[in-house]
């Protein structure tokens, strides 16, 4: 298959700018029917010049479709947090004043900026690995944890915070688009994983203790404190009212008590995903064949990163309300707490993806004479 399908697809999602102005410019009745209707013909519209473009070699894999339409979307949300920060004007002005009035805080804001950014990269480079056919496993798992993190909190955000009366039709959308990310989950997970490490490496490696690793023993640390500091933002995210949770909301994250809703609901995702998953990852570095935990870290790294910088955005940005902003003086220990917070599951994802013959069971390696 020729790169003429990735090209293809990449041109039709830079025609969302167009759409967008256009669409913007034709809803003259400030009703939201009308947004949605011109967004569902621009998507009808991208779906049936994808299938034109390559129906000499149309790709056999239905995600590529699923991609094409996810990126054209992408490009509609950077244009949207780039309105709300007047970088542009007349593109989604009306939906950011009718439509979606909850996409103007600031964790949605930054949401708009990871779609539109990070995970638009991420498609592009799934849908070059599907049209040369390689493998998009460990790309398509990091989105897998990214996406579902971004599609849960923005749901309950808006189903229970301030905005959850005005999200109408738009909810409907929302839920389509959860629905088809967890289809293509599936797909994702559906893809083999191979491995060229021979069985006599594999069993070597996994007669080491863990105090004779010194790196997994620092991870094992780390976990034991990121399940303690998850726990600890969930409790505060209940209104736990032990002085120090209510301290360290004071003093470090006042963003916790923000009543939009998206930062309570980040904290109680937080704690009810990532503290059963730092259980796992300390019972996959302690014994050895614990096959999953690759693929673990991948999904849990890519929906940290996409918590963390929506968390970080929006405890800083100015669409925040002053008081729910972390203070001036408290920025540095803030910013050192948190940004630790999403890098180190990185660190132990590439640690687990790169050596991984201490998770593998030895009838996974290479077989030799």
């Amino acid at each position: 298959m020729s790169a003429s399908s990735g090209t293809g697809v990449f041109l039709l999602s830079l025609t969302s700018i167009p759409v967008c102005y256009l669409s913007n410019s034709l809803v003259y009745s400030n009703s939201v029917e009308a947004f949605l209707f011109a967004g569902s013909s621009a998507v009808l519209v991208l779906f049936t010049s994808a299938r034109f473009m390559v129906k000499k070699r149309a790709p056999a894999d239905p995600l590529f479709y699923v991609y094409a339409v996810y990126a054209f979307l992408s490009v509609v949300n950077l244009i949207i947090g780039l309105e709300q920060d007047n970088i542009i004007d007349g593109f989604v002005t009306f939906y950011l004043r009718e439509a979606a009035p909850h996409v103007n805080t600031a964790h949605g804001h930054m949401m708009s900026y990871w779609d539109g950014c990070v995970h638009y990269l991420m498609y592009l480079l799934m849908i070059t690995a599907i049209t040369w056919g390689d493998s998009y496993r460990a790309i398509g798992l990091y989105w897998v944890g990214s996406v579902l993190m971004s599609s849960v909190v923005y749901l309950l955000g808006n189903a229970v915070g301030k905005f959850g009366t005005e999200v109408g039709f738009l909810l409907v959308l929302q839920v389509v688009q959860v629905s088809v990310s967890v289809w293509a989950c599936f797909r994702v997970f559906s893809q083999a994983s191979s491995t060229d490490l021979q069985v006599a490496d594999i069993r070597w490696t996994q007669r080491t203790n863990v105090l004779h690793r010194p790196l997994d023993l620092l991870f094992v640390l780390y976990l034991v404190l990121a399940l303690g500091f998850c726990v600890f933002r969930g409790l505060i995210a209940l209104d736990c009212q032990d002085k120090r949770c209510q301290d360290y909301s004071q003093l470090y994250e006042p963003y916790l008590k923000d009543p939009s809703g998206y930062p309570k609901v980040q904290m109680l995702v937080g704690m009810l995903y990532s503290g059963p998953y730092y259980i796992f990852a300390l019972y996959g570095l302690l014994v050895p064949g614990c096959d999953w935990m690759p693929d673990l870290t991948l999904v849990h790294s890519g929906a940290l990163a996409q918590a963390q910088f929506s968390h970080i955005g929006a405890s800083l940005h100015t669409r925040t309300p002053f008081s729910f902003r972390v203070p001036a003086d408290s920025q540095p220990v803030f910013l050192l707490v948190n940004v630790l917070y999403a890098l180190v599951p990185h660190v132990l994802c590439y640690r687990c993806c790169t050596r991984p013959a201490f998770f593998l069971r030895p009838s996974e390696g290479k077989k030799h004479d």
